[in-house]
């Protein structure tokens, strides 16, 4: 279930790690009011790191990009997949050891930062493989590597996104790759990004904070890796998460706290009350009848979804099964 805040998140935590798509912007645009939040966190005191999945683009090249949107950042502030999947490698290996990339330019810069060699031949005996999304990979070295994977070289992958984001919609990720080179070399790779421990224990060895907190609008990587780490998390419903998904969350699913959007940094946050047969907060009362979540009240947009949000849950944990939530609406 929820947990309770009696002052601002940014106050209680000094350290957001915040996902990138859906929750600081969508495609090239920011997230409406994102960097205004973000602007008032950092004056408030709480460090900032930019959490992603996606081991594409080196960080300077993400940091450009939330730059330009009016987001503050430095470079060294944005920590990527590839980076937690080139520590493990280091971890694993001697200094100038190559290493067959499946994958691109941010797999290469975060692999030759730890002092391997990249490399994209077998004829350059490679004692690893690394495998990350890039747009441009060459089924040649798609190829090349799943012979060494099945070979068995050690293998680790920068995340098991299935979905990436892209111009035209969202199309198939790293993750649809892995499977299919794990299912020729019949073997799993060790993975560093969300929702597993090495890409949040890599943000804090580069960032610092003592009271980390998650921010993101995924629950099945943002949220459920904040989960498996001990970590607190906030999820904000400016992303793919909507009210089907939040409600029909198990626990290892559930966020500790949920607002809106970003903004939910600098607020309180309270949590539901049990009443009569629902939950009650901040003017919203919710129940659940007939198999339907109902909602009577007025008050915040945050209460509003903390109190359907708790609802749905106990409905689901007493039931086993989800509540109705489809003719609700929120607030604004």
């Amino acid at each position: 279930m929820l947990k309770q805040s009696s002052e601002a998140l940014w106050d209680a935590y000094d350290l957001a790690m915040l996902d990138l798509d859906g929750v600081v912007y969508i495609g090239p645009a920011a997230v409406p009011g994102a960097a205004a939040a973000l602007q008032k966190a950092l004056a408030a005191g709480m460090q900032l790191a930019y959490v992603t999945n996606n081991a594409s683009r080196p960080p300077g090249v993400v940091a450009d990009h939330l730059r330009d949107l009016g987001v503050p950042v430095e470079d060294g502030h944005v920590v990527t997949s590839a980076q937690a999947a080139a520590r493990l490698l280091a971890d694993e290996l001697e200094p100038g050891a190559k290493v067959f990339v499946i994958g691109g330019r941010g797999l290469f810069e975060a692999l030759l930062d730890e002092g391997l060699v990249p490399v994209q031949s077998t004829d350059d005996a490679p004692v690893a493989v690394a495998s990350g999304y890039d747009a441009d990979l060459r089924w040649r070295t798609v190829t090349e590597g799943a012979i060494l994977v099945k070979q068995g070289l050690f293998w680790v992958a920068s995340n098991m996104d299935i979905s990436v984001p892209t111009a035209r919609g969202h199309g198939p990720g790293n993750g649809v790759l892995v499977e299919a080179v794990a299912g020729f070399a019949g073997r799993r790779p060790v993975v560093a990004g969300k929702p597993l421990r090495p890409l949040f224990e890599e943000t804090r060895r580069r960032v610092g904070g003592d009271r980390p907190l998650v921010v993101g609008d995924r629950l099945d990587t943002d949220i459920e890796g904040a989960n498996n780490t001990g970590l607190d998390s906030l999820l904000v419903m400016t992303g793919v998460t909507g009210l089907p998904e939040l409600a029909s969350a198990t626990p290892g699913l559930r966020p500790s706290y949920v607002s809106a959007d970003l903004d939910g940094l600098g607020s309180a946050h309270g949590v539901p009350a049990p009443a009569g047969e629902g939950f009650e907060l901040g003017g919203w009362q919710a129940r659940v009848h007939d198999g339907e979540v109902a909602v009577e009240g007025s008050g915040s947009t945050d209460d509003w979804w903390r109190v359907v949000a708790q609802t749905a849950w106990q409905h689901l944990d007493t039931t086993g099964g989800p509540a109705e939530t489809s003719a609700l609406r929120p607030p604004g």
